[in-house]
């Protein structure tokens, strides 16, 4: 299975050079197995920018889209630890997408993360997903492992009250996620997608991100 589940937290940030140290301390020692030991969290993922902005990019697989509104997860995000309430104020251009993962092809990840930021236009969007579905293929470029979309519930993404400084202008935005060996193969895949003159018109972004860590569910005692 590319990625575990059926729905997925995609949050991004940057954080100024003086805080930087303390909120890679504090995703690594704490907040992404707090986010994973949630019922219905399968895995979490954490990565660096190698080009685009913002620096620094989290995905979290949930076993359905419907655990990002749960009693567990509303709970812990109503009672964030002192350390989260002073890292997440630091926050500085938060993107924070609740999403469903509605095309997913090849097997794997990858050390390197393509990702393409599509904001579509109302209606259409069955049409605009096959046409994704087929320009998504791993086999095409040596050393993609996998290819996904993830689709954001606009009801569910944007600010929170652990997270006001959430974008909610992305909230119906689409992301085009793609695993690959290095970071070449990244970026060509990636623009691929993004130059496609179907997709070119709905590109807001695309980057190229690093992995750094991730954590199972299974890694957690």
């Amino acid at each position: 299975m590319p990625i575990a589940g059926k729905g997925m937290l995609l949050t991004s940030m940057d954080v100024d050079l003086e805080h930087e140290a303390d909120f890679n301390r504090w995703y690594d020692r704490e907040h992404l197995e707090e986010r994973v030991a949630i019922e219905g969290f399968i895995e979490a993922r954490r990565y660096i920018a190698i080009e685009d902005a913002p620096k620094y990019l989290c995905l979290y697989s949930t076993e359905a889209i419907e655990v990002l509104n749960s009693p567990a997860y509303k709970t812990r995000l109503a009672n964030p630890t002192a350390w989260s309430k002073t890292t997440m104020a630091r926050f500085r251009n938060m993107i924070r997408s609740v999403a469903r993962i509605t095309v997913s092809r090849g097997k794997g990840r990858g050390a390197f993360l393509g990702i393409v930021r599509i904001r579509p236009p109302s209606g259409g969007h069955d049409t605009l997903r096959e046409a994704l579905r087929t320009a998504l293929d791993p086999q095409s470029i040596d050393g993609i492992i996998s290819m996904h979309v993830i689709e954001s519930d606009p009801t569910l993404s944007g600010p929170t009250t652990e997270i006001p400084a959430a974008a909610g202008a992305g909230g119906r935005d689409w992301f085009v996620l793609i695993d690959a060996t290095d970071d070449t193969v990244a970026d060509v895949a990636t623009r691929r997608i993004a130059d496609n003159i179907a997709f070119k018109p709905m590109v807001i972004s695309n980057g190229i991100y690093r992995l750094q860590w991730d954590i199972a569910k299974a890694d957690i005692s």
